[in-house]
C-alpha cells in the first residue's frame, strides 16, 4: 500500500458566496494528491509525460460528508492500495484537522501521447512490483 498526504488551503475563488468550497474544486484536489504520491515514490508526472506517458482519469467517485469553508487548510490523504497494472486505483480523504469532510476514488490508465492504452514503464512496474510484494 502506498500513502500521501499533501496540504490545500482553500481559496477564495474555490468557495461560493457562503464561502464553501464548490463541489468540482475537490477534482483539482485529488489531482494534487495523486501527482505528490506519484512524485513521493520516484514517478514525478512531468518525467512520466516526457516519456510518453498520459494518465487520463476514466472515472471518479466522491461522497461529500461535510463542507470545506473558505480559508480552511485541508489535507489530502491519497491511497494506493491495489497494485497497477494498466489502470491505476486510488482512494482519497478530504481532512480538516482530524474531521473527514469527503472521500473519494479515481480511477486512471496510462495512455501514450495518442490516448492508446499502454503498458506503463518497466521501472513503474519493477517499483511497484516491489513494494506491493514486500507489504504482504
Amino acid at each position: 500500500m502506498l500513502t500521501s498526504r499533501t496540504e490545500v488551503q482553500v481559496r477564495y475563488s474555490e468557495t461560493d458566496m457562503m464561502g464553501i468550497a464548490y463541489h468540482g474544486e475537490y477534482l483539482p484536489w485529488f489531482e494534487v494528491g495523486r501527482t505528490t504520491l506519484l512524485k513521493e515514490y520516484g514517478f514525478p508526472y512531468l518525467e512520466l509525460e516526457k516519456q510518453g506517458y498520459r494518465l487520463p482519469v476514466l472515472s471518479v467517485n466522491v461522497k461529500y460528508k461535510k463542507p470545506a469553508i473558505y480559508d480552511d487548510i485541508l489535507t489530502i490523504e491519497t491511497t494506493m492500495t491495489e497494485k497497477p497494472t494498466l489502470r491505476i486505483s486510488l482512494h482519497y480523504r478530504v481532512l480538516r484537522g482530524e474531521e473527514l469532510l469527503a472521500t473519494a476514488s479515481t480511477q486512471h490508465a496510462f495512455v501514450n501521447t495518442d490516448g492508446q492504452p499502454i503498458r506503463p514503464p518497466a521501472a513503474f512496474v519493477k517499483k511497484m512490483n516491489k513494494i506491493f510484494s514486500d507489504s504482504f
